[in-house]
């Protein structure tokens, strides 16, 4: 979906395929068919945008054959679909039985993460709208921070790989005329878990082409105000590639009973739900929702958020909520000024089939109903800042 700011500009606006687990091109072929069509006829739109998520394997195999690539780019167009920005975050196995630790692997002090993420590079250029010449994608926050934290060569290894990174975008651009950027997802639990956090690794590359993802659930997680955050970063000279619409789980009210009881329901084996409160001492947190839940390992007079993407449209019932203020706060920052900050913003939710079982879709139906009910939000809250809908 595309949208004019007031300024001229186009300011894009896609739902990410990292819901549907696929990690071969026939998987992603499958997707196109089983739900991102459907996605776009639901919403009445000639074109949708996808924030593709492309599994190593798939990309392989598109890297190594160039007539697949074609089939892909023709495909695309024939259900009315465009890729202007890719997820590089997940590398593989997003959709197994259980993800947790496994999706920050490889990272980037190893030589696999810059490989990927060069194939991606090229990839987007080859997949790119006719009329579009930039295209972002998003990525692994440098790593999780163990063992990563304290050791200054890992630090080095990392700021190399990015370095060299750049330099690729540069040669890509100047060969195909178009321009890719990487934002690092700052994630709590990350060496980069916040915004705060990615200035001075992204200070350190120093290259237009690497710049931030601002998620706007991981934002929030943190307890990050979105004023601060942003101008922060603009003080820094900080690019921000891209944005993530998405929104946590929120308790207001932790110490409660039927409160830790609510949140339990959404503990589960297959994502990694890190959980933070902001206190008087400062952000304390715990690596997933069960360990916060279970007994003492955060304090509970303040409230709580955890790292768990909850429909934008649906959130939970009381005494739960979802941080969609946040969002909206962020978005009006974004794109609500004068001049667009970011022109590619991609609505992530990728838990619906790890909510608790009540709130989970049954069906491609249901799913796909979910989505564009989703991306509807998304568009409203955009025409509202004054942007329009483009055909």
């Amino acid at each position: 979906m595309r949208f004019r700011h007031p300024d001229g500009s186009t300011v894009h606006l896609a739902y990410c395929t990292n819901v549907h687990p696929a990690e071969t091109l026939d998987g992603v072929r499958a997707q196109l068919r089983d739900h991102c069509e459907p996605v776009r006829r639901r919403l009445g739109r000639d074109r949708l945008g996808i924030g593709l998520w492309l599994a190593r394997d798939a990309a392989r195999t598109l890297i190594n054959d160039p007539a697949e690539l074609r089939a892909l780019r023709s495909e695309l167009d024939s259900r009315g679909l465009e890729v202007v920005t890719l997820n590089g975050f997940p590398y593989e196995g997003f959709g197994a039985d259980e993800v947790k630790y496994r999706v920050y692997r490889p990272d980037w002090t190893e030589p696999d993460r810059l490989a990927h993420t060069t194939d991606l590079a090229r990839l987007l250029a080859a997949l790119l709208p006719d009329d579009a010449t930039e295209g972002t994608i998003s990525t692994l926050p440098l790593a999780w921070r163990t063992p990563y934290d304290g050791d200054p060569e890992a630090a080095r290894t990392a700021c190399s790989a990015l370095t060299t990174l750049a330099q690729r975008l540069d040669a890509l651009a100047e060969m195909t005329g178009k321009s890719i950027r990487i934002g690092l997802e700052p994630e709590p639990g990350c060496t980069v878990e916040t915004t705060a956090d990615a200035i001075a690794p992204l200070t350190d590359v120093g290259h237009d082409r690497i710049g931030i993802c601002v998620d706007t659930c991981h934002l929030a997680t943190s307890f990050e105000d979105p004023a601060t955050a942003l101008d922060a970063l603009a003080a820094a000279g900080v690019r921000i590639v891209k944005s993530q619409l998405s929104a946590a789980l929120h308790a207001e009210d932790p110490h409660l009973p039927e409160v830790r009881t609510a949140l339990a329901a959404f503990a589960e084996p297959r994502f990694l739900h890190q959980t933070r409160t902001s206190t008087a001492a400062g952000l304390r947190g715990t690596d997933d929702l069960d360990e916060a839940v279970a007994g003492r390992a955060l304090p509970d007079s303040t409230p709580w958020r955890a790292h768990f993407h909850v429909p934008l449209h649906a959130p939970p019932a009381p005494p739960l909520t979802s941080t969609l203020p946040v969002l909206r706060d962020t978005l009006a920052r974004l794109v609500g000024g004068p001049a667009p900050l970011t022109r590619h913003l991609e609505v992530e939710t990728y838990t619906w089939q790890a909510l608790p079982a009540e709130l989970r879709p049954r069906t491609r139906t249901q799913l796909a109903d979910g989505i564009a009910a989703e991306l509807t939000l998304a568009r409203d809250l955009l025409v509202d800042l004054g942007l329009k809908e483009l055909p």
